[in-house]
């Protein structure tokens, strides 16, 4: 199938279409480098796309950015190709509007459905990208600040690569720092209790009952053996043991939510590797480390941060500081850029990460991205969250009662640096109120169509699955939703660019909007051929999109749903 016919053959692309009208703006003002990039105005009644590039250039031509809009278009118009792909071009408070032809439109509904799942694809870039996000401390289960995490990082794992980027992600077990030795305390505790139930608990233990299984699988591997040893012989290898068992149960529920992971790493791991000692004293010949007091600093103030940060104690222990400077350089041996995700009390970090790739030559190859906290309420009911106090709510919990479509689709709806509140209920409903639902539905109301065809049309279907006929899309709503479609390649490339992974999400319902104002506006199956094979391609498009963009969310597309479309002959 070809997605171009020979009348389409003059149409130009957006990408031609800004190259055209830059050279249009240069041969007015040749001293000038106009920059133009057609978006969607935020009113669509403006046009299909705009251009602000006369604003740019009101000091060189020493003009009004209207006036200006008026030439450029002007001088564009007599391009042929401009021409054949513009049916309207208007200045607007200074943007340059444009009405594309029905063909440009007709274009992208044939591209799609020659390229498949393969639309939007970017061309492979050759940048290699670490992502780590999720990393927790192996001291409980995963909760819903870690699912927020989880959504997010993955669903930009999945854009990026759909954009063009080599990408890796890891996770970091935090296994090397006191709060391990805390858990083994506590586990420990916990095992004594099940003979003992009043047996002390530390005071700077985990309470709560999560804790309780990791005692009793302890228990189940090796009977009474610890009853009788002491807390301070016992806790070593029990932390062990605590940890190697959270952690599973970590990946476990992480591969359960659709994210894989290509490296676990161990923080203990580069202790015992010497990549701790290695990594300050490759610092120390760069000059970004000194010693003080006693101490070893890094010197984080030449990067911005208010004060140089220790790496070494006094006492010879490393600070956590230690560790991401081993961690960080051996993401940089397998990357050409890293992004971490952390938590909003990190801020800190940024500068001191700068420093880091200051020293290493590789400035601005660290990033770091803070995600905000998550409120969960259940209705009216705001749930209590916190891991000392045994209030937690796990991933699992939520997953079990949601599910994981709902539960990606709201952790990744709002952008990284908004607070998010997670309403369970609303997760829940079967109804369009709900955001998931109501896209997925879209999906399935599309296939429930298609089903029909097959039977009542199955000549219309064939031919609109070859990309026949698309010349009659022609109706307002027709073409709403091919703009719509065509949106998607750009909706990915930014959301890799700009590492907003929520904006799939409302792009997802911007469409299944689009395609349900179509649906109640243009009936699929007619006795027009031309008409149902034409709106039958638009919706193969759709659904095509629909699914694609949910699976870069990690949100699955069903071909049926429990409420059954109200109108079922299409």
């Amino acid at each position: 199938m070809n997605p171009t016919t020979t009348e389409e053959a003059a149409l130009l692309s957006l990408g031609e279409l800004a190259a055209r009208f830059a050279a249009a703006a240069r041969a007015l003002w040749p001293d000038a480098r106009p920059e133009v990039a057609f978006e969607p105005p935020r009113h669509p009644e403006f046009g299909d796309v705009a251009t602000n590039v006369a604003f740019g250039l009101a000091r060189a031509a020493r003009k009004k950015p209207q006036e200006i809009a008026g030439e450029i278009i002007a001088a564009a118009l007599a391009d042929e190709g401009v021409r054949a792909t513009v049916a309207e071009a208007t200045p607007l408070a200074g943007f340059i509007n444009l009405r594309l032809v029905p063909e440009f439109w007709q274009r992208t509904v044939a591209e799609v459905l020659h390229e498949g799942t393969g639309y939007g694809r970017g061309a492979a870039n050759g940048e290699r990208i670490s992502l780590e996000f999720g990393s927790a401390n192996p001291t409980g289960p995963l909760v819903v600040v870690q699912g927020r995490t989880l959504s997010i990082g993955d669903t930009l794992a999945r854009a990026m690569r759909h954009a063009g980027y080599d990408v890796f992600v890891e996770w970091i077990i935090n296994d090397a720092g006191s709060q391990l030795e805390a858990l083994g305390r506590s586990v420990y505790a916990r095992y004594r209790q099940l003979w003992e139930p009043a047996f002390p608990f530390p005071d700077d233990g985990y309470p709560g009952d999560y804790l309780l299984p990791v005692a009793e699988a302890l228990r189940a591997r090796d009977g009474e053996r610890w009853r009788t040893v002491d807390e301070r012989e016992a806790a070593g290898p029990i932390a062990k043991f605590a940890r190697d068992t959270i952690v599973a149960e970590q990946q476990a529920i992480a591969a359960r939510f659709g994210v894989r992971y290509d490296l676990w790493q161990s923080e203990q791991e580069l202790h015992d590797a010497g990549k701790i000692e290695a990594g300050i004293a490759r610092l120390r010949d760069l000059g970004a480390i000194y010693e003080k007091d006693g101490a070893l600093w890094l010197r984080s103030t030449d990067a911005g941060d208010d004060e140089d940060r220790v790496v070494v104690r006094r006492d010879g222990r490393p600070t956590y500081l230690a560790n991401d400077i081993a961690y960080h350089y051996e993401k940089l041996q397998r990357a050409d850029h890293v992004v971490d995700f952390l938590g909003p009390d990190h801020h800190g970090y940024i500068k001191r990460l700068d420093a880091l790739a200051n020293a290493y030559g590789r400035p601005g190859a660290f990033e770091v991205i803070l995600v905000q906290q998550i409120t969960l309420k259940r209705g009216d009911e705001i749930l209590s969250m916190s891991k000392r106090a045994g209030t937690v709510v796990t991933l699992e919990e939520v997953i079990d009662e949601v599910g994981v479509d709902a539960a990606r689709f709201f952790f990744v709806m709002l952008s990284t640096d908004q607070p998010l509140t997670f309403d369970l209920e609303l997760a829940k409903k079967q109804s369009n109120d709900n955001p998931v639902y109501y896209v997925q539905y879209g999906h399935a109301r599309i296939a429930s169509v298609l089903r029909n065809a097959e039977h009542s049309h199955p000549d219309a279907l064939a031919a609109a699955r070859d990309g026949r006929g698309l010349q009659a899309l022609r109706d307002p709503a027709e073409l709403a939703l091919a703009r719509r479609l065509a949106d998607f390649p750009g909706v990915v490339s930014g959301v890799a660019r700009a590492r907003a992974p929520h904006r799939l999400t409302k792009y997802a319902r911007d469409v299944a909007a689009e395609f349900h104002a179509f649906y109640d506006a243009c009936r699929v199956l007619t006795d027009d051929a031309g008409a149902t094979t034409a709106r039958l391609a638009l919706c193969i498009a759709t659904k095509t999109v629909l699914a694609q963009t949910l699976a870069l969310c990690g949100v699955s597309a069903p071909e049926s749903m429990r409420r059954e479309p109200a109108r079922t002959d299409g």
